[in-house]
C-alpha cells in the first residue's frame, strides 16, 4: 500500500494542507495550475496543484471544476465524460463548480470551450484514478493487475468474477494523492455511455426549486440592497435627497462615492426607499441614437486592420462577369438572460464570503479583492447555478457592488439587479455595418470577395468558401460605440454571418443558380460540404421546389469555434402585415465527437429558439448614453408560441476529439431566416431584426 501512496517530495504550504484536509480520505486526483500535461515533473505539480477528481469513501465521486454550469449542461457532458472512464455510475458523480476554494482555477465558462478543453483533462483524470484503483484491488485481492477489470464501481478477476472488490471498500480510510499522468483512454468503440443521449442530471434539482442560485442564499440576519442609478452611461451624481427615508422603518443606508444604496430586511420595502429617493444627475448631451448609429460608424474615420487576404482583388475583378456590393446592418442585441445579475455576499473576520451569479468565479474573487484591498485568499466565490449569461454574466459590475456594501454594512447582503438595472448596466452586443464587395464569372464561380467590418468583431468572418482573391479587414477605434459593449452568445458571428450568407443567397440569384447548388459549386472544405449535404437531405431541400404564395425556404452556413453548422428554415411572410412565421428549422453540425447527444440537441434549440429574437425582434433602442429598451415590454424575446419545429443533424465522427456546441447554433439564424424571407416574397432584408415594417417595405411593389 505504502508504494502507491504518493508522498510530496516537498513540504507544501498552510493552505494547501487545509485544502488536503477538507477533501477528506479517498482517491484524489489532482494536476497542476498550469497544463499537467505538458511533461511537469511530479514533484512539480504536487507541490502547486488543484483537486480534480476524488473518490470519497462512501463510493461517491467528486468532480471539481472550476467551469460553472449556467444551462448549457455541462453539468451532465462532464460527469457523463468521467462515468465512462472510470468505470462507475453517472448516478454517483457529484459535480463540484466554480467554488473558488475547492476547485481548479479557470478563466472563465465562455466560447463553447468548456467540452474541448476541460473533457480531454477530465478523461485523463478518470483513467488515472481507475489505474489507482486497479493497482489497489490487485493488492488486495492477491492477483496480477492485468486480470482486473472495472465495471460500475467494482473491481474483479475476469477469470473468477466472484473475486470482487468495490471502489468504496478500497478507498475506506485511506487519502492516496495521485498527479495524471498520460493515461490509456477508452476507444470510441468501447464508450458505453459517451455518445449515449443522458437526461440532464441538474433537470430535478431545477424542477423542484431545490436548485440554488445567488438570489436563493437566506443567510441570517441579510439585509436586500438597492443602488440608486443613473439613466445614462457616464452620468455624474451632482445631489441626492435622502429625506424621505426618515420615513421608512429599518432603513440603513450605505453610501461611497457615486455608489448609493438602501438597506433593508425586506426587498420590496428596500426597493420602495431606493425609488423615493431624489437624485439629480448630469448627463451628457446625447449626439447619436440606434437610427442614425449607423451613419455615425461610417463617418467617424476607424483605423483599418486586415486579419485575412490572398491573392489579388484587381485580378478578380478581371475575372468577374457579374459584380455585388452591398451594406448589411445590425443594432445592440441585449443578453436578456432571465436571471439577472445577483450576489449574496457576507464580509466576516476579515473575510468576504460570496454566491454569484457569474460566468467567472475567479475572475469575480479578484475583481473583488482589488476593489476591498484584501488578500485574494480572503474571497471565497461558492458554488450556485447561474440562471443563464451568454457572455453577459462574464463581467461582475454586481459582485463589486455588494461586496462593497457588504463590507461596510457589517452585514450579510443580497444585491439582485432589477430588470430595468439589467438593460442599462448591461454590455450589449456591439451594433455593426459590414460592407462586401465581390465578384462572379457566368459560370458561377467566385471570383473575389472584399469585406470590411465596421465596429464589430471578426469572429465567424474568415473564409470557408473557394475565393482566390480576397481581403477581409475590421476597422475599429476607441470611443466609437455609444453604449458599453462585450461578449455576446458567439461575440460578432451572428452579424458576419448574416452579411456573408445573405451576400451569397444574393450571389446565386443573380448567377441564377440554386442557392445550395452555388454553395457546393464553390466548397470543396468536407467539414463545411458535409453539414450542407446532410441538412438539405434531412429538410427535403429541391431545387426550383414550387412553394405556396408567401411561403418560402431559406439556407445558411457558418463556422464557430471550429464547429461548422448548416441550417434550413421554412418561413411563411403576411405579405399584408409584413409578419414573418417561421415554421420549422433543421440544423446540422459537425463537432466531432458529441459526448451527449440530448444535451447537444438541446443546445441547438436553445441557440435556434434565441436566434430567432435577434433575427425577427430584439432591438435596444436609445439616445445617446440613455437607453430607453428597460424591459421585455419593448424587447422581445422568442415565446413558445412562436417556436417552430426544430430537428437536429449530427455528422457521425466519435473518433475525433470533442466540440462545443454551446454557441454555433446561433450564427446561421438570421441569414436563414432573411433568405427564406426573400424565398417567400421578394423582400431582401440588409439590416436586423427583420421587423413587419422592415419586411412590408423591401417587398417588391406589385406585392403589396
Amino acid at each position: 500500500m505504502k508504494a502507491l501512496i504518493k508522498e510530496i517530495d516537498k513540504p507544501v504550504s498552510e493552505d494547501r494542507r487545509d485544502f488536503l484536509k477538507k477533501l477528506g480520505c479517498g482517491i484524489i486526483v489532482v494536476f497542476s495550475v498550469g497544463n499537467p500535461l505538458e511533461g511537469r515533473t511530479r514533484k512539480s505539480v504536487l507541490e502547486d496543484f488543484n483537486a480534480y477528481i476524488r473518490i470519497k469513501e462512501n463510493g461517491r465521486v467528486d468532480c471539481f471544476t472550476g467551469k460553472i454550469e449556467m444551462g448549457q449542461g455541462v453539468y451532465t457532458s462532464l460527469a457523463q465524460v468521467l462515468s465512462e472512464e472510470l468505470d462507475v455510475s453517472i448516478e454517483r458523480i457529484d459535480m463540484v463548480m466554480g467554488d473558488t476554494e475547492l476547485c481548479p482555477y479557470d478563466a472563465g465558462t465562455w466560447g463553447s470551450l468548456t467540452t474541448p478543453f476541460f473533457d480531454p483533462l477530465l478523461r485523463e483524470a478518470a483513467s488515472e484514478a481507475r489505474e489507482v484503483l486497479i493497482e489497489l484491488a490487485a493488492e488486495k485481492l492477491g492477483v496480477r493487475k492485468t486480470q482486473l477489470k472495472a465495471e460500475n464501481g467494482i473491481i474483479y478477476d475476469a477469470r473468477k468474477r466472484k473475486l470482487k472488490i468495490s471502489y468504496t471498500d478500497l478507498t475506506k480510510g485511506e487519502k492516496i494523492v495521485r498527479s495524471v499522468t498520460e493515461s490509456k483512454l477508452k476507444k470510441a468503440s468501447e464508450f458505453k455511455i459517451i455518445g449515449k443521449p443522458i437526461l440532464r442530471q441538474d433537470a430535478k434539482m431545477k424542477v423542484t426549486g431545490s436548485a440554488k442560485y445567488a438570489g436563493d442564499i437566506l443567510l441570517p440576519g441579510m439585509l436586500h440592497a438597492r443602488i440608486k442609478r443613473s439613466t445614462a452611461y457616464n452620468a455624474k451624481l451632482i445631489s441626492i435627497d435622502t429625506s424621505s427615508l426618515s420615513r421608512i422603518e429599518g432603513i440603513e443606508i450605505v453610501q461611497d462615492g457615486d455608489l448609493f444604496a438602501v438597506l433593508h430586511e425586506s426587498p420590496d420595502v428596500a426597493e420602495q426607499a431606493i425609488v423615493s429617493v431624489e437624485a439629480k444627475w448630469e448627463i451628457p448631451e446625447a449626439k447619436v441614437n440606434d437610427e442614425t448609429v449607423f451613419v455615425h460608424f461610417k463617418n467617424s474615420k476607424p483605423k483599418t486592420n486586415e486579419f485575412e487576404s490572398g491573392g489579388s482583388l484587381d485580378d478578380g475583378k478581371k475575372a468577374s462577369r457579374i459584380f455585388v456590393e452591398k451594406e448589411y446592418y445590425d443594432g445592440y442585441k441585449a443578453h436578456a438572460s432571465i436571471e439577472t445579475h445577483t450576489a449574496t455576499a457576507q464580509y466576516k473576520d476579515g473575510k468576504l464570503t460570496m454566491w454569484a451569479s457569474t460566468q467567472t468565479p475567479f475572475g469575480t474573487r479578484k475583481a473583488v479583492s482589488d476593489a476591498l484591498g484584501i488578500p485574494l485568499e480572503k474571497v471565497h466565490i461558492k458554488q450556485n447555478f447561474v440562471g443563464g449569461g451568454f457572455g453577459g454574466k462574464i463581467y461582475n459590475q454586481q459582485a463589486v457592488e455588494a461586496a462593497k456594501i457588504a463590507k461596510l454594512s457589517g452585514k450579510p447582503v443580497q444585491l439582485m439587479w432589477s430588470r430595468q438595472e439589467e438593460f442599462l448596466l448591461d454590455k450589449f452586443r456591439p451594433a455593426s455595418v459590414v460592407k462586401i464587395q465581390s465578384g462572379l464569372t457566368g459560370s458561377g464561380k467566385i471570383t473575389f470577395w472584399d469585406y470590411n467590418i465596421l465596429y464589430g468583431g471578426d469572429r465567424g468572418a474568415k473564409l470557408f468558401y473557394d475565393i482566390p482573391n480576397y481581403r477581409c479587414a475590421t476597422s475599429t477605434k476607441e470611443g466609437v460605440h455609444p453604449l458599453e459593449t462585450g461578449a455576446w452568445r458567439a461575440p460578432s458571428n451572428s452579424t458576419n454571418t448574416f452579411a456573408r450568407e445573405t451576400h451569397i443567397d444574393i450571389m446565386a440569384t443573380m448567377a441564377n443558380i440554386d442557392p445550395v447548388e452555388f454553395r457546393l459549386k464553390n466548397l470543396t472544405n468536407i467539414r463545411v460540404r458535409r453539414p450542407l449535404e446532410a441538412v438539405a437531405d434531412k429538410f427535403g431541400w429541391k431545387p426550383n421546389k414550387s412553394l405556396p404564395n408567401g411561403s418560402g425556404w431559406g439556407v445558411a452556413l457558418g463556422e464557430d469555434v471550429n464547429v461548422y453548422v448548416a441550417m434550413m428554415a421554412e418561413v411563411e411572410v403576411n405579405k399584408l402585415t409584413g409578419e414573418v412565421i417561421v415554421k420549422r428549422v433543421v440544423c446540422s453540425q459537425d463537432m466531432g465527437q458529441v459526448v451527449n447527444p440530448e444535451g447537444a440537441m438541446l443546445q441547438i434549440e436553445g441557440g435556434v429558439t434565441m436566434g430567432l429574437g435577434y433575427a425577427l425582434s430584439e432591438d435596444v433602442k436609445f439616445r445617446g448614453g440613455t437607453v430607453e429598451t428597460l424591459n421585455f415590454s419593448n424587447y422581445e424575446i422568442t415565446r413558445f408560441s412562436v417556436t417552430p419545429q426544430i430537428e437536429t443533424v449530427f455528422i457521425d465522427d466519435m473518433d475525433s476529439p470533442p466540440l462545443g456546441g454551446g454557441e454555433p447554433s446561433i450564427i446561421c439564424v438570421g441569414a436563414m431566416v432573411g433568405n427564406a424571407i426573400y424565398n417567400a416574397c421578394g423582400a431582401r432584408l440588409y439590416q436586423m431584426p427583420f421587423t413587419p415594417q422592415r419586411v412590408l417595405e423591401a417587398m417588391p411593389k406589385e406585392d403589396l
